[in-house]
């Protein structure tokens, strides 16, 4: 019998990283091969040989080993010490910029879950303001990476050295609007409209005024308007120009999970049998899209799953859909499809510990 891969999480401290840690442990293919946890630990932390997971996420405890696990201070010669060969990166896009060419130097596979290399395209990229933007470095490595979406890139995935793992908000719109727009139905001249709204976790851990309980409470704000980073996502995944769609993000006061809206003109009338059609021959194989034929999806539904939603509803005449995609934005959003990636670069099924 194969001995399990070895992972290693480096930014387990956040939301995303949490539920990295949680999918990794509880992972069928990776019992007896723990994941290592790395990241910045205090000296006097440090000099005990770490913080104990558990008193970072209690909710991790279990009677399988977890509790002697620890997060330890970050270096090189730690991840070569255990032999790492996958290595999670849920840390910021610049660290990340940092870190994955000497990661990829040492042999390791990577799943970057920051934007670092999501992007090919420069003027896509400029909103990140990248230090080694134009560097012959970070050319070389962006050649390598491949976009995370197994529903569009599976193959890419499978080999790749590097997997950009894609943006939550990114996700939830580009597998609803993909399908249609490959298939030539949207009247793209007619523009089309993205509403998306995800809860708090999606801003991070690090608490904000904005993301303060007495901000968010109650209320409803749209934010990141003609701006967002995940933009360029949407233009590069979905094959659109910018003037091609309006996306808006909106903040919901609940803790985690994404609703998008999407409003899309077609150059002929459409019926519910050849939409429905076009998403089942689209998402055929792929395990973490439910398609919805007589609903619209609910963020209850997909909530603390892998599953992207999706449903739609058709106007009167044909011309016009109304397309609804939800998710949750920790995991199908995150860490589930971090996880979904794995799978298939190391040839697993592709849903195996997400189910």
């Amino acid at each position: 019998m194969n001995s399990p891969i070895q992972t290693a999480v480096i930014g387990v401290t956040g939301y995303a990283g949490a539920e990295l840690a949680r999918l990794l442990l509880r992972h069928p293919r990776l019992k007896g091969a723990p994941p290592v946890f790395a990241g910045r630990v205090e000296a006097e932390d440090a000099a005990r040989g770490g913080v104990p997971l558990i008193d970072i996420h209690p909710q991790l405890a279990d009677n399988n080993g977890a509790g002697s696990l620890k997060l330890q201070p970050f270096s090189w010669d730690l991840l070569k010490e255990h032999g790492v060969e996958v290595l999670f990166l849920a840390t910021p896009h610049e660290q990340s910029r940092e870190w994955v060419p000497e990661a990829l130097d040492r042999g390791m596979r990577v799943i970057d879950l920051s934007g670092a290399w999501r992007l090919t395209d420069t003027t896509h990229r400029a909103v990140y303001k990248f230090k080694d933007e134009g560097s012959a470095v970070a050319a070389a490595i962006q050649k390598k990476a491949v976009y995370g979406m197994p529903e569009l890139h599976r193959p890419a995935i499978a080999g790749a050295q590097l997997v950009a793992n894609p943006g939550c908000y990114a996700t939830s719109v580009i597998l609803a609007l993909r399908p249609l727009v490959a298939a030539g139905l949207v009247d793209l001249s007619r523009g089309i409209v993205a509403d998306s709204k995800s809860g708090v976790s999606g801003a991070g851990k690090a608490p904000t005024a904005k993301t303060h309980f007495m901000y968010a409470a109650d209320n409803l704000s749209a934010y990141g308007v003609f701006s967002h980073r995940h933009t360029g996502e949407l233009l590069e995944q979905i094959g659109l120009r910018g003037d091609q769609i309006i996306f808006t993000p909106h903040l919901l006061p609940i803790p985690r999970g994404i609703l998008s809206t999407l409003y899309v003109q077609f150059h002929e009338p459409q019926t519910r049998e050849s939409i429905a059609h076009i998403y089942h021959t689209f998402f055929a194989g792929s395990p973490m899209v439910r398609f919805y034929d007589d609903a619209l999806p609910q963020i209850q539904y997909s909530v603390r799953t892998n599953y992207a939603d999706i449903g739609f509803e058709l106007s009167p005449d044909g011309r016009r859909g109304v397309i609804v995609s939800c998710l949750d934005n920790l995991l199908k959003g995150a860490s589930g499809q971090a996880v979904q990636n794995l799978n298939i670069m190391l040839g697993w099924c592709e849903a195996e510990g997400l189910e």
